[in-house]
């Protein structure tokens, strides 16, 4: 795999990183929320789930679905009953009153946030359809191992630095005294659209 290649891979993988879903918007909620770094923890588990999502992509992932595309059916299914879930228990907590008005919520623990990040990540068929069909793509036969392991360390950090820097932006102080105003509509925006996005995967 020649390093152009290579390059192409990882700008790919940035791209599909950068594009909305619901990893980013999750990113978005807990640094809003929480603070940083309980988002970095998050982020992390989100970087972990892309490396699970594109290692199976290299070991036959796509391979798996042409044969059995029933499981990709119950995957979309389950993932988008899932993201549904976190929303309605996002929609029901939004007149929750925030702890105290001058100082942020008590966050979760960083391994609680790490779990949510890795869940939402394998929950989102998109990251599996992704990796399976298009990153594939790029990875030609034959290409050494150290090779591979270079790209999935590659996707982990484009996908842990973007959510991480997505936590950050809406961790600032500015952002966070919006949230508390506004807690009851943010709120139930975000859990609006990530209900929107698991009834979008489920019909697509």
């Amino acid at each position: 795999m020649s390093l152009a290649a290579f390059i192409a891979a990882v700008l790919l993988c940035l791209m599909a990183a950068i594009s909305p879903g619901p990893a980013v918007l999750m990113a978005a909620r807990i640094g809003l929320a929480e603070g940083w770094r309980t988002g970095v923890a998050l982020a992390i588990g989100i970087g972990a789930g892309a490396v699970i999502w594109a290692a199976a992509a290299l070991f036959g992932l796509a391979l798996l679905f042409d044969y059995a595309p029933v499981l990709l059916t119950g995957l979309k299914i389950g993932g988008a009953a899932l993201l549904i879930w976190l929303a309605i228990k996002m929609w029901r907590r939004a007149d929750d009153p925030v702890a105290q008005a001058e100082m942020p919520p008590t966050p979760r623990s960083p391994f609680a946030a790490f779990r949510l990040g890795l869940v939402t990540q394998l929950a989102n068929p998109k990251p599996a359809v992704f990796f399976g069909a298009v990153f594939i793509g790029t990875v030609p036969v034959g290409t050494p191992g150290v090779v591979m392991a270079a790209l999935l360390a590659c996707i982990f950090l484009v996908e842990t630095l973007w959510n991480a820097l997505i936590a950050r932006l809406f961790s600032l102080e500015k952002s966070r005294r919006i949230y508390i105003n506004l807690k009851h509509i943010i709120d139930r925006t975000f859990g609006g659209l990530l209900a929107l996005l698991g009834v979008k995967i489920a019909a697509t």
